[in-house]
């Protein structure tokens, strides 16, 4: 199998760690109008919340949701602006009816059936940014099974009312390894970063459009 070699810090995807792919798209959030405090954010099976906390740090007004309560319990009090959501998003029904927000976060998570919610979400001049395993994974480790891996392209397809800003879908090398260990340092993912393009404001210059510097 080849293999395409996505860049990503040494470091890797330590549990407290963000994201270099959330880190990479921190625009979507620090360089808009009104800046971290007038934004909205959902961190979707936040976990222990890595990334909310990174955005929480930056005056974002977050939504938390995960099924584990004592990871959850682990981000009260981070901010005044977090609100925390336990649920079960696989078992139970959607726990944010209709709600949109500014950046929709998800990463190391798939459930098929929530994508449409997920891309749903993101409000007008929104982003989503979502990164998690890819098939391949499966030749290296954990996850393996083919319902939490995603097709080739697959986050292009859910993403197709956005604007996709940028996609990548290969192997991501977080590291050197010892000599002769045979594990590998890595992980297959696939990642998108995409917009929900507002409706020209009125009397704007036709053909003028948002730019979204690519790092």
């Amino acid at each position: 199998m080849s293999l395409w070699h996505l860049d990503a810090p040494a470091r890797g995807h330590g549990a407290g760690f963000p994201s270099d792919w959330v880190l990479r798209w921190s625009q979507a959030w620090r360089e808009r109008e009104g800046g971290g405090t007038g934004i909205t954010a959902l961190d979707l099976a936040c976990g222990a919340g890595r990334h909310l906390r990174l955005l929480a740090g930056d005056g974002v007004a977050v939504t938390g949701v995960d099924r584990d309560a004592a990871a959850l319990a682990g981000l009260a009090g981070v901010s005044g602006r977090v609100e925390l959501i336990e649920a079960d998003l696989e078992q139970g029904p959607w726990p944010l009816a209709d709600r949109v927000f500014d950046v929709v976060i998800v990463t190391n998570y798939l459930w098929r059936p929530l994508l449409p919610r997920i891309v749903a979400a993101v409000a007008p001049g929104g982003w989503l940014i979502y990164e998690t395993f890819t098939h391949g994974q499966q030749s290296i480790g954990r996850p393996a099974r083919p319902e939490f891996l995603l097709r080739p392209g697959e986050l292009l397809t859910a993403a197709a009312g956005l604007r996709v800003v940028a996609y990548e879908d290969g192997f991501l090398d977080t590291g050197a390894i010892a000599p002769g260990d045979g594990s590998v340092n890595g992980r297959h993912v696939q990642r998108v970063a995409a917009v929900r393009e507002k409706p020209p404001a009125p009397g704007a210059a036709p053909g003028v459009y948002p730019r979204f510097p690519l790092r």
